[in-house]
């Protein structure tokens, strides 16, 4: 039983999965044709058209090819020229409403031409037959006929292509004129007449509606100024007498409205008065509390302060009094001994500091007198200088001077010579300034001494002879005779 369950099931869903293969099979095959198109199926089964309907299409035995039945909308408009029965050359644009006829016989006609056809090319075939035969109308109608009657051009269009259309399983739905124009401004001119015509006649209508206007303005203004005076009579009477019940209404009002005034403040008068009796007896009322008040607000602040002060007493006395003793007592304490302290510091730095100065202001002493002798010895060999010694200062500054005047040339980290020959250039010259400026020495030092340096030069031997020996001393007042007496032995 149970092996027969299973070969029961098998079976079935054997069933149920070759049953989906074959819906989906036939759904696969079952071509549905909407309404803006048409199949055209070949095959075993002959040539079918199906329209708005379903179809099996069995493969690899049969073919189904779409076709399209929307509306084509495309330009006709010839490059060239188009010449009217007038001989005047004119160019027509217009638009063609083209489609495939419903009915089985056009779709297959339609089909027979244009099925293996991209759009572009049907539209370019249709276009070439519109052309041809909008060509041979306008050369049929002149041109007042295609510019004044655009759709009895665009109905024999039609008329004329129908048989072609027909041949190809196409009708033609609309056509329509959308320009024409032309090279010589004929259909410029060709309206110029009636356009001077109309114009003529709209300035003669102008014209007598402006003369109706103004006879009919004049009239008006005359009956409007007529009943402008007799409204204006009338108006000045009513307001002659309105004025006068107005100055009767008006007296009236001011005697009544001066007795309610008079009314009115003796009124307000006693009310007044009633009030300020009043407000009198409440500012006393309010005065007499205020003043109890006032009082009872002193005497409690009178405790209140009683209070403050006795606290304030106390805290200071625990607070400030007793630690400022203490403090006073320790800070004497400590005074005493630091005094202590410094004065036997001081005892013993002084006997220090009193021997350390002897010392040091003997030294200075000695210091000074050496140099005090020094300096009047330098003195006394300043005054026994001569014009050679002065001379010999000089010549033994000499060398400074040069190498002072030399000191800004040694400070140059590099010298770059470019030489264009001749003795004045390159090494020459730096060479040439260079003993230029050391001979300029003896002239500095002419001007310094205001001697020639060849005059001295020539007297060295007699300054030589003049002066003084290393050994002898300068003069002195008290030994002056004997020490010349040393000199002459």
């Amino acid at each position: 039983m149970p092996e027969i369950s299973n070969q029961v099931m098998v079976i079935s869903g054997l069933a149920i999965i070759a049953l989906l293969f074959i819906a989906v099979t036939i759904t696969r095959m079952y071509r549905i044709a909407g309404p803006n198109e048409a199949f055209i199926v070949t095959g075993m089964r002959g040539l079918r058209i199906v329209n708005g309907s379903g179809t099996i299409v069995l493969p690899l035995i049969e073919n189904a090819r779409q076709l399209s039945l929307e509306l084509m909308s495309f330009d006709v408009a010839p490059v060239q020229d188009l010449y009217t029965n007038q001989g005047v050359a004119v160019t027509v644009e217009a638009v063609a409403q083209i489609k495939v006829k419903s009915d089985h016989e056009s779709i297959r006609t339609a089909a027979e031409q244009f099925l293996t056809k991209s759009s572009d090319e049907r539209q370019s075939l249709i276009r070439l037959v519109m052309e041809g035969h909008l060509r041979g109308i306008i050369g049929q109608l002149t041109v007042e006929q295609i510019v004044k009657e655009p759709e009895m051009v665009g109905d024999r269009v039609r008329s004329t292509c129908a048989d072609d259309m027909n041949k190809m399983g196409l009708e033609v739905v609309s056509f329509t004129i959308k320009e024409v124009r032309d090279k010589n401004e004929y259909i410029t001119n060709m309206g110029r007449p009636d356009v001077a015509r109309i114009k003529r006649d709209a300035d003669v209508a102008t014209a007598e509606a402006e003369r109706d206007t103004a006879i009919r303005q004049a009239a008006a203004s005359r009956e409007s100024a007529v009943a402008r005076a007799q409204a204006d009579q009338e108006r000045i009477i009513a307001e002659t007498a309105s004025l006068g019940k107005q100055a009767e209404s008006q007296r009236d009002l001011e005697i009544k409205r001066a007795q309610y005034a008079e009314l009115v403040k003796r009124q307000q008068a006693q009310a007044d008065k009633a009030y300020d009796i009043q407000t009198n007896i409440m500012q006393q009322q309010v005065v007499a509390e205020s003043v109890k008040v006032k009082q009872i607000e002193t005497e409690q602040q009178v405790k209140v302060q009683e209070a403050e002060i006795s606290r304030r007493e106390k805290e200071l006395i625990a607070t400030v009094l007793k630690p400022a003793e203490v403090e006073r007592q320790r800070i004497e304490t400590l005074a005493a001994a630091e005094k202590q302290r410094l004065i036997a510091e001081a005892e013993g730095r002084g006997s220090s500091i009193r021997a350390q100065g002897e010392a040091e202001a003997d030294i200075i002493f000695k210091k000074g007198e050496a140099e005090a002798k020094a300096m009047n010895v330098k003195a006394e060999a300043y005054q026994e200088y001569n014009q050679a010694a002065v001379i010999d200062k000089l010549i033994a500054g000499l060398p400074e001077v040069v190498r002072a005047m030399s000191a800004p040339l040694s400070q140059v980290d590099k010298i770059t010579i470019v030489s264009t020959g001749g003795d004045t250039a390159g090494v020459n010259k730096l060479t040439g300034d260079m003993a230029k400026m050391a001979a300029q020495v003896p002239a500095l030092f002419e001007a310094l001494s205001g001697m020639n340096v060849a005059d001295l030069f020539s007297k060295v031997p007699q300054i030589r002879d003049r002066s003084p020996k290393p050994d002898v001393l300068p003069p002195t007042d008290s030994g002056d005779k004997a020490k010349g007496a040393g000199a002459g032995k």
